[in-house]
Formats: structure tokens, sequence, C-alpha cells
């Protein structure tokens, strides 16, 4: 990945743009990246080689690139802030006696908020020796006080140079690009379908199939099965409502608890249901009608 981003400062690749329509028309710049072309080989045996061409789409995402940008930078303010105050002399903290084990502390706190290469620390040591002039039968002795010094430094370049390799990833494929642009492969892996959230609801909120307080192997089958319809039923609404709502090119407001005037074109299942919470139908039977 270094190299990539390095052949990116070198102007070696062009950078296309990943762009989306918003729901209000507007077109959005996701990302940039550019794409290279690997040739890999497999051999089962000596006789059966397989070729083919990898892909490599290298892209940066501006939204993980500022959000890991910003990361970075609370790291950074948090390691220096810990450093200041750790050769400060107070009571109730330790004294440093050693030089070594000051180093020591401090490369602990740089590894701890992953700032190494980026945060210089320069720990030394001050000897003062002060004459101490003898008094009855105490003789005269020098007095040497060690006072111990810490600084911290931010590597203005190795920052920049940090910053630059955020928000990268690689996009691998074999699908030739006459078929799968750059652009449509991203927006392809953004909008796929992750079944690891519908699992997640199945285990956690709202369904709650954790913990399982069941012995029989029959109820714990059931259970599941009884908590997959309605894991279905989940999905198949949120589904058709995003869907209706990317049709009319529409958003959905009010699903926000707090939030009225908030507006989305993906709303969950479960702010739909929610909103719903209060809703009471009461159907009166009267000769002839219903009410």
């Amino acid at each position: 990945m270094a190299g990539y981003v390095a052949a990116v400062t070198r102007g070696e690749h062009p950078l296309t743009s990943v762009e989306r329509t918003e729901t209000d028309g507007t077109r959005v710049v996701l990302a940039v990246g550019f794409e290279v072309s690997e040739t890999l080989t497999a051999c089962h045996d000596e006789t059966w080689p397989v070729h083919w061409t990898e892909r490599r789409l290298v892209v940066q995402s501006h939204q993980q690139a500022k959000t890991q940008q910003g990361a970075l930078r609370k790291r950074l303010a948090q390691a220096e802030a810990e450093l200041a105050t750790l050769a400060v002399v107070r009571r109730g903290k330790r004294r440093w006696t050693d030089l070594r084990a000051l180093e020591q502390a401090a490369a602990e706190i740089v590894t701890r908020y992953r700032v190494a290469g980026l945060l210089q620390v320069n720990c030394r040591a001050e000897v003062d020796q002060r004459a101490v002039r003898g008094y009855g039968t105490r003789p005269a002795t020098v007095r040497t006080t060690t006072r111990f010094e810490l600084r911290t430094e931010v590597d203005a370049a190795a920052l920049e140079g940090a910053i630059a390799c955020l928000g990268w990833r690689v996009y691998v494929t074999n699908q030739p690009a006459a078929e799968l642009s750059l652009e449509q492969a991203v927006l392809a892996y953004r909008e796929e379908y992750l079944v690891e959230r519908s699992l997640g609801r199945m285990k956690g909120v709202p369904l709650s199939l954790r913990p399982l307080y069941l012995a029989r192997e029959d109820h714990a089958t059931g259970l599941v099965r009884l908590l997959s319809i309605a894991l279905r039923a989940l999905t198949l609404v949120e589904f058709v409502v995003r869907r209706r709502l990317a049709a009319d090119g529409a958003t959905l407001a009010g699903v926000y608890a707090g939030q009225p005037t908030r507006a989305t074109a993906r709303p969950t299942a479960e702010r739909l249901l929610a909103s719903f919470r209060d809703v009471t139908l009461t159907m009166v039977e009267l000769p002839g009608r219903s009410v």
C-alpha cells in the first residue's frame, strides 16, 4: 500500500473520481482511485498452470480518510498531553531516579497511542551539585540532585506522509474493465448486501436470540426457525421501503427519536416499526358494518 501511495504522490497514476448521485440529484465525489493489473499463475502441478489477470483497484475514500485523520490527530494530542506530565514532579507522583526508566515509560506511551515515528521524544537528565557546609560534628559535603526533563516534537514530514496513506484500500477483481469499471466496482462494493447485519439482528436487538435458555434441541431449532421468519419480515419491509423511496427520489422524516426534521432515504425496519409504537387501531363491529 505504501508503494501505491508513493506512486500517486509521484504522479505516476492519474486518479479517477468515484461519484454517487444523492436523493436531491447532486453528484458527490466519494473517492478517487486508479487501477493496476497483475498477471498471476497458480500451479496444481508442473503440467497444469493456470494464468489470469487480476485487476487491483486502489481507492481512497474521502470520508474514511477524514475519519482516520481525526483519529490520528486525537491520538497524537493525547500522547503529547500524557508525555508532558510524565516527568513533572508533584506530590503522590512517581519520582524518576533513572533516565533509562523514564525513556522506557515514554516509549510505552508512544506505542500505546500508535504514534511511533510521528512523535519525537527527547529525555535528558540535568545533574545539580550544591556544596553543603559542615555544621558541628557534620562534615561538609556535596549534595547531588538529578532533575529529569522530557520534550516532545511532532515530525511534520512523517505526519504528512502518514496522513497521505489514510483512507486507502485495494479492491481485487478479474472482471474485465469493459464490463465493470473502477467506479462501478467501488459503488457495487459499497452497496453490497452484508449478511452479517442480518445475523446481528438475529443475535441481538430486536430479535435477541442470545442468550439461549433452552435445553432441548428441538426447542432451540424451533426458536431459530421462528426468529428467522421475523428476520425475513424485517428485511423485506426495509427493502420495499428503501426501493420505493429511491424510485420516488424522496426521503422520510420523523423516524429518528428526538430529531423530527432529520430525513433519510435508507430507514431501517426497526425505526419504521418504532414510528407506529404509539398508534392504536380500534375496530368496532356494528350490525351490518364495522368502524
